[in-house]
């Protein structure tokens, strides 16, 4: 065991000591140290509770005669930071837990590992040391919140930022905005759409490294405790068998994941989170490839913010393995990849039901025959943008529109509310990228804010930042190169023409190649408001959008 290093022989007698000062006995030292990661914080409600799930695993560890050993991860509340310069720390945070587990895992000697993360950047950071530390390891996450209720309509935290839209236009009083305020969520646990968190939690399961239930058991259910203790059992398996996350997450099971993702309409940021998991696995994704993928895989799901439908009503129709079963009966998935139940994808569906049409519709009756997300490339993204094309208005998914060219969110957002956004817009907001940010700030309070004020059929947002996944609407990020790097969506100018085509992944702008070299000559870069501290780090070595946003 990768423990024997400080807890057997004559020479970590000193060793031994300081687990006796932590409590440790030995009987204790004769076992697999598991090292139990949780992610428990009083800040971030999908974290609140992580302690009970960290408690329900250690007991599952015990049961199956491990010796569980808690330690801390960060996290960030995406929500709380959204709008302010605390966004410039969520996806940059990512590479922290990720450094910090392998920290944790590699200096202790741990022989395998259950993540307990639930939010945004904690869940794929955790996969992502998971992976370069390459001992066996499970994901158990804390599940999402219960959908909130307004005047007998389910709702969920989307609603609320874009109550503050409608709030600002006059469509709603105060008093509605706080009964907005008080009602949109109800309960611990992710945010209760497929935002994305639960996107990366559901595409645990794809990825084979969780149980089935991972992403859509609801946090205050007590099954979400049994699936806790049952991965803290399955970990004890993973060790005896010595299966690690690379044997699980091939090229094979990300393009499972890929498809996955398009069926259940994921969040746009499984697109900077795939490529850096992949990249921890020693592999490289093409954003082409999620176009090919998408191609072939109908968009089966249409979860808030795209449509009516919430986690939980996901979970009551048979959760993911459902929406695989219906993907791989008609020959979409790999069903012969292991994962960490030790069993196939084939063996774990195989008695998967679609419990609810409606809410994991039938192939044959896909809101679309191509999938949720959509990369375009041009003359303004040469390394590509994506959008959630299955939460865009049908007439907004081939138009034209005039820029209107913000540097950074704020100054966007204060031209949203005063009124001078107009119909056939695209809203342009530049230097929030990986490094331009840094940190590639979500633009929820725009897309909101036009969403509320019920422009977002009528205009389009353009960004190398990112996005929220509670953002709906012709919301296109991840603009590669950035503005920063010396993207041409840096050289786009007030009036100029944007055509977009998301049915054929292109977006260009009507400006000539000679053109934009005249305009480069002039341009100036800002200057970054980061003096110091870890976030200059991170922008010097932070890579593009279109390769996960990984550091170099």
């Amino acid at each position: 065991m990768i423990s024997d290093q400080v807890t057997k022989g004559p020479d970590r007698a000193p060793h031994r000591s300081l687990f006796y000062a932590a409590g440790f006995t030995d009987e204790e030292l004769k076992k697999p140290l598991i090292g139990v990661v949780s992610a428990q914080s009083d800040i971030i409600p999908g974290h609140t509770h992580l302690n009970q799930l960290a408690e329900a695993v250690k007991a599952g560890v015990y049961a199956a005669g491990g010796t569980p050993v808690v330690v801390p991860a960060i996290g960030v509340c995406d929500g709380i930071v959204m709008g302010h310069r605390g966004m410039h720390y969520s996806l940059a945070s990512r590479e922290l837990i990720a450094d910090s587990v392998e920290t944790l895992a590699a200096a202790h000697c741990f022989d395998g590992l259950v993540l307990i993360p639930n939010c945004d950047k904690i869940v794929p950071g955790m996969v992502m040391a998971a992976l370069r530390l390459n001992i066996p390891a499970i994901v158990c996450s804390g599940g999402p919140m219960l959908a909130g209720n307004i005047n007998g309509k389910k709702t969920s935290l989307s609603q609320m930022f874009e109550a503050v839209g409608a709030y600002k236009a006059g469509i709603i009083d105060e008093a509605g905005l706080r009964k907005c305020e008080m009602s949109s969520c109800p309960s611990c646990g992710s945010c209760s759409g497929m935002f994305t968190a639960n996107s990366m939690n559901c595409l645990c399961e794809a990825l084979g490294l969780a149980l089935p239930g991972n992403g859509s058991i609801p946090a205050p259910y007590s099954a979400r405790v049994q699936f806790a203790k049952e991965s803290g059992r399955q970990i004890m398996e993973l060790v005896r068998r010595d299966l690690r996350p690379r044997d699980i997450v091939t090229m094979e099971t990300l393009k499972n994941a890929i498809t996955v993702d398009m069926a259940l309409g994921c969040s746009t940021n499984s697109s900077l989170h795939l490529p850096a998991i992949a990249h921890e696995a020693g592999l490289k994704l093409d954003l082409k490839l999620f176009n090919e993928i998408s191609e072939k895989t109908p968009n089966l799901c249409h979860l808030a913010p795209a449509g009516e439908h919430f986690m939980e009503e996901l979970n009551e129709a048979g959760g993911v393995p459902a929406v695989m079963k219906e993907l791989a009966d008609i020959g979409l998935l790999d069903t012969s990849l292991l994962t960490v139940t030790g069993q196939t994808v084939g063996e774990n569906i195989q008695n998967a039901v679609n419990r609810d049409p409606e809410v994991i519709r039938p192939v044959e009756q896909a809101y679309s025959k191509t999938g949720g997300l959509a990369f375009l490339f041009g003359n303004i993204a040469k390394n590509g943008c994506v959008v959630k094309r299955s939460a865009v208005a049908p007439e907004m998914r081939v138009h034209s529109c005039r820029a209107k060219v913000f540097n950074g969110e704020e100054a966007a957002v204060k031209a949203i509310y005063g009124g001078e956004i107009q119909a056939g817009d695209i809203v342009v907001i530049i230097y929030e990228g990986p490094k331009g940010g840094p940190g590639m700030r979500e633009m929820l309070v725009p897309t909101s804010a036009l969403a509320g004020m019920q422009l977002d059929k009528d205009v389009a947002l353009i960004t190398d930042g990112r996005f929220s996944g509670a953002s709906r609407g012709a919301s296109i990020g991840h603009v590669s190169p950035e503005a920063a790097a010396g993207g041409e969506i840096g050289l786009l100018r007030d009036g100029d023409i944007i055509d977009i085509d998301m049915d054929h992944y292109t977006i260009h702008a009507r400006v000539s190649d000679e053109e934009f070299a005249e305009r480069r000559k002039t341009q100036v870069m800002p200057e970054s408001w980061v003096k110091g501290g870890w976030l200059a780090r991170y922008q010097r070595m932070v890579s593009s959008a279109d390769e996960g946003a990984i550091l170099k």
